[in-house]
């Protein structure tokens, strides 16, 4: 869900008719415990493979044999990837079904909480997490927000760019236009997620410049942040540009809340990869590459209005 400091952590995540409900509520289904993941797919089970696929060469003998990429993703985030009618859609599965045409093998999105993906994936659950995760350096490496070497890191393959967006009750009865001005107030966020550690960062800034205490409450999902700032409880949930936007859009059919941007935040959203799944990484990157030029990668974003995060190019590893 910005910059290398405003981000789904070490992330952030939006929601159109049916998503309404999903973005204040119906994601709540979704939470699980652990690495927990929700039946809900993208695709059909058994998949088969398309040999004769541009790049079905290039990916490792395991995943050819198998027909199918496992996506460990947290489909509670509307655009970028929600559940619709038992099934995960979004910018995020439609991205990787052009993908998907070009490796000549299906891409498996199975849901689980946000904060687990990265391990799930690094103990074999699933190949790969595509779930609006910013591309951190932190993440990069395996270190937590003081730090500390946490785990062996992952490797991104990027392919959007997204700001901060601010979400505020409708009419922004507390006038809210930046961070600063959530100083003496309340914010929530999900948990896990870059926003979460630039909510704290902004609440130190806060106290250093004597403007009052910002509060940070956390919870699992987005949606639970959504609902207290809709009751009044949060003056502001902060999330990604584009997840920020659709909700103001749809929940309450427009009527519960605006997003604010700030676009000089951008960040990077990544697929992330094992580190020592590198021909899987560099697959995936050829495949992004040629879904860019061939101009499905920008058709699968303007369904969903995200087009103002187009890449130009697949980047390894170039957040910060």
């Amino acid at each position: 869900m910005t910059a290398s400091t405003t981000r789904r952590t070490t992330a952030a995540r939006s929601r159109i008719a049916a998503v309404g409900a999903i973005a204040v509520a119906g994601a709540l289904i979704l939470t699980g415990c652990g690495d927990q993941t929700d039946k809900a797919s993208s695709t059909p089970s058994g998949a088969a493979a398309n040999s004769s696929a541009p790049l079905f060469s290039k990916l490792p003998k395991k995943v050819q044999d198998a027909g199918v990429i496992k996506v460990g993703t947290d489909a509670t985030y509307a655009p970028m990837e929600f559940t619709e009618g038992g099934k995960i859609v979004g910018v995020d599965p439609d991205v990787a079904a052009a993908m998907a045409k070009q490796l000549g093998v299906q891409f498996k999105f199975e849901s689980g909480t946000f904060d687990t993906l990265i391990g799930s994936m690094q103990t074999g659950r699933s190949d790969l997490v595509m779930s609006s995760l910013t591309d951190t350096k932190a993440r990069q490496e395996g270190l937590d927000d003081k730090g500390a070497k946490t785990g062996a890191g992952v490797d991104f393959v990027d392919y959007f760019s997204s700001s901060t967006g601010i979400l505020v009750k409708k009419g922004n009865p507390q006038g809210i236009k930046t961070l600063d001005d959530l100083c003496g107030k309340t914010v929530a966020v999900q948990r896990g997620t870059t926003y979460e550690d630039s909510a704290k960062t902004q609440a130190e800034k806060c106290k250093t410049d004597g403007k009052g205490e910002l509060k940070v409450e956390s919870f699992p999902t987005d949606a639970e942040a959504q609902t207290r700032v809709k009751a009044g409880g949060a003056a502001a949930d902060l999330n990604d540009s584009p997840v920020a936007a659709y909700i103001a859009q749809t929940a309450g059919g427009g009527n519960d809340f605006e997003a604010i941007a700030n676009p000089t935040d951008a960040g990077l959203f990544g697929i992330a990869v094992d580190k020592k799944n590198t021909q899987l990484r560099d697959a995936l990157k050829e495949a992004l590459d040629a879904v860019i030029k061939d101009g499905t990668y920008k058709a699968a974003l303007d369904k969903w209005n995200a087009g103002s995060g187009a890449v130009t190019e697949a980047k390894i590893n170039a957040g910060s």
